[in-house]
C-alpha cells in the first residue's frame, strides 16, 4: 500500500498535513475510529499463554530462570508480533489490490512485483483470489489510494479504492483476512462502516501534495460504501446498510471530540498538584 505522502506518525497517532512542506493538522480517520476501546485483552492474554505453551524451549527453562525470563518476554511479544506480521501482509496485498488498479487505468505500475512479493512470502492464493474477484465484479477504478480531508469535524484519510460497478460509484475499502476452519473468510469488523462513511463525508481530495493542491470532492454524497474482506479462500464484498450510516458518522464524529479532548489534555499542564499539610 502506498505511504499517503501527507501522513505523519505521531504522539497523538497519525496525523495528516496539507502538504509535504507543512506540519501535520488533523488525525487520520483510522486514528480517530482507534479512541474506541478494543476489548481484546483477552485475545492478548490468550496469544501470550499460547506461545509460552508452545515455546521450544519451555522445558528445560523450567530449571532456568534466565531461560524462563526469555520465554516470558517472548510470549509476552507474541500478540504484537502476530500484529505486525499482519500488518505487513495487509500491506503487501494492499499494494497488489493498488497495483491492479493503475495497470487498468494505464498509469505507471508494478503488478508483477507486487505478485512477486506475495509469492515469496506463500501469499499468492491472495492475489488468485482477488483477481477472479475484480473480474467478476467488472470494476473500473478511478481514484485509488486517494487522500481525502474534511474540514468541518477536522480529519483526514486516504481511501483504498474510489470505483465503477455496474455503473454506480463505490467507495471501496480492502481488509486482509485470514481463514476460519471451515475456509471461509473471517468476517469484518462493524467499525469498517465508520470508516467508509467518514469518506463519503469528505469535502477535498487531494492533486498534489507537494504544492497541498486540493480538490472538491467529486464523487457525490451517495455513493455505494463496500468493504472487500480478501482472504486465500475467497474475496467477499459487503456493502454498508444505508439505514445505519448516520448513526455510524454521529459515532464518528463522537470519537474525533474524544481525539480533541485527549489532544488537548496532553499539552496541558498537570491535572494533579501537590498539596501541602496546613500551618499551625
Amino acid at each position: 500500500m502506498t505511504t499517503p505522502l501527507l501522513a505523519r506518525a505521531t504522539d497523538a497517532g497519525r496525523m495528516y498535513a496539507r502538504s509535504t512542506g507543512e506540519m501535520p493538522i488533523v488525525p487520520s480517520i483510522t486514528t480517530v475510529i482507534g479512541q474506541q476501546p478494543h476489548g481484546l485483552d483477552g485475545w492478548f492474554g490468550y496469544m501470550g499463554a499460547n506461545a509460552l505453551a508452545k515455546d521450544p524451549v519451555l522445558s528445560t527453562a523450567l530449571g532456568n530462570s534466565s531461560k524462563m525470563r526469555q520465554a516470558v518476554q517472548r510470549a509476552a511479544n507474541a500478540a504484537a508480533d502476530y500484529r505486525d506480521a499482519a500488518a505487513e501482509r495487509g500491506d503487501r496485498v494492499h499494494g497488489y489490490c493498488e497495483q491492479i488498479a493503475l495497470r487498468a487505468l494505464d498509469r505507471e505500475h508494478d503488478v508483477e512485483g507486487a505478485r512477486e512479493l506475495l509469492s515469496q512470502n506463500g501469499e499468492s492464493a491472495f492475489a488468485d483470489r482477488f483477481d477472479e474477484w475484480w473480474d467478476t465484479f467488472k470494476v473500473k477504478p478511478l481514484a485509488p489510494e486517494i487522500t481525502v480531508w474534511n474540514h468541518e469535524v477536522g480529519y483526514a484519510g486516504t481511501l483504498d479504492l474510489v470505483a465503477e460497478i455496474n455503473g454506480r460509484v463505490c467507495l471501496i475499502d480492502y481488509k486482509t483476512k485470514g481463514t476460519t476452519r471451515d475456509g471461509q473468510v473471517k468476517p469484518l469488523d462493524d467499525k469498517v462502516v465508520m470508516q467508509l462513511v467518514a469518506g463519503m463525508k469528505a469535502e477535498e481530495s487531494l492533486l498534489d501534495p507537494e504544492a497541498g493542491e486540493w480538490e472538491a470532492w467529486k464523487y457525490g454524497e451517495t455513493p455505494l460504501l463496500i468493504a472487500v474482506a480478501v482472504g486465500e479462500t475467497e474475496v467477499r464484498p459487503l456493502r454498508a446498510n444505508p439505514d445505519v450510516l448516520k448513526h455510524h458518522w454521529w459515532k464518528f464524529c463522537a470519537l474525533k471530540r474524544v481525539w480533541q479532548m485527549n489532544h488537548d489534555l496532553a499539552g496541558s499542564s498537570s491535572a494533579l498538584l501537590p498539596l501541602a499539610p496546613p500551618r499551625g
